[in-house]
């Protein structure tokens, strides 16, 4: 009897798994967005060395076609482009847009995406100097973007732009201006534009940053020209009391939703999930990686 109940309850687990990470079909975009926590912090038990190969292994895990990290530090991502060859790295240390600082750092799978563009930009009213920190902003911060083509497939030929930030924790003005710097960001890309965009934005979904990129109905509302959907939500639309994506090593679970991933219309949210990976009570970051499936 007790192997029995053993044998349903795999059953149930594993049908919970294939109704919340659904089977991926040919075009389909899996994403990822990982705050990855800077690797000089003095972590103890959960600093970067003991974690970092659960974290690799996490990522590896979802398979993504798109990654975006936060918090890189030039050795992670050294890391990370070792321990993951399929892919291709573009990113810019914060304060220099060389090597100096953090980054929000992306990666793509080479095999499937021809790179057309990329860039950087600083959350400030210069977005173009690398290092300059904007309003009341604590620390620069910058956002990395790619244009990418497919290559081959059933979308060959489908461009679209794939953005990666990382909002101030700090500064709540700041939080706002680069929520409505990234939609213009966005709008810019012209009429009918696709995007995809992760991040750590440091705001849940009552914030004015949350407001301010992400559409909350069906249609743009006035001022607003591209709708812009937050996958989470759209794939839950009823809000839960456990969405909390920080969890600061405690595996805590019911905090703000502060990681997001986020798509314009041409797009749409398949499926969408906060990933609680813990091994023993440790967790590979001080967030949850969070993950999306579009088609």
């Amino acid at each position: 009897m007790h192997r029995l109940s053993w044998i349903i309850a795999v059953l149930f687990a594993a049908a919970a798994v294939r109704a919340d990470d659904p089977a991926r079909q040919p075009g389909d975009l899996k994403v990822l967005s990982f705050n990855i926590r800077f690797g000089t912090a003095k972590d103890g038990a959960d600093h970067w060395d003991k974690r970092k190969d659960f974290l690799l292994e996490t990522i590896k895990k979802h398979d993504p076609d798109l990654l975006g990290t936060q918090e890189t530090l030039p050795f992670q991502a050294d890391f990370l482009k070792e321990k993951l060859p399929g892919y291709t790295f573009v990113g810019a240390g914060r304060d220099d847009g060389k090597a100096k600082g953090e980054m929000a750092a992306l990666f793509f799978r080479t095999e499937r995406f021809e790179k057309v563009e990329e860039g950087h930009y600083w959350m400030s009213p210069t977005p173009d100097v690398p290092g300059s920190k904007g309003w009341d902003a604590a620390l620069p911060r910058v956002t990395t973007w790619v244009k990418l083509k497919e290559k081959a497939g059933p979308k060959s030929g489908r461009v679209f732009t794939f953005f990666n930030t990382h909002f101030d924790h700090m500064g709540k003005q700041a939080r706002t201006e680069s929520a409505k710097m990234l939609r213009q960001r966005i709008e810019a890309l012209g009429d009918g534009a696709l995007a995809v965009v992760t991040g750590d934005f440091n705001a849940g979904e009552a914030s004015e940053p949350y407001k301010a990129v992400v559409t909350d109905s069906k249609t743009p509302a006035p001022g607003e020209k591209v709708k812009i959907t937050d996958t989470f939500r759209a794939a839950h639309p009823d809000r839960g009391p456990i969405e909390g994506t920080f969890n600061g090593f405690k595996g805590t679970k019911d905090g703000a939703r502060i990681d997001w991933i986020l798509h314009t219309p041409g797009l749409t949210t398949v499926g969408a999930g906060i990933d609680r990976v813990e091994r023993e009570g440790r967790t590979p970051s001080d967030h949850f990686p969070v993950w999306a499936l579009l088609r």
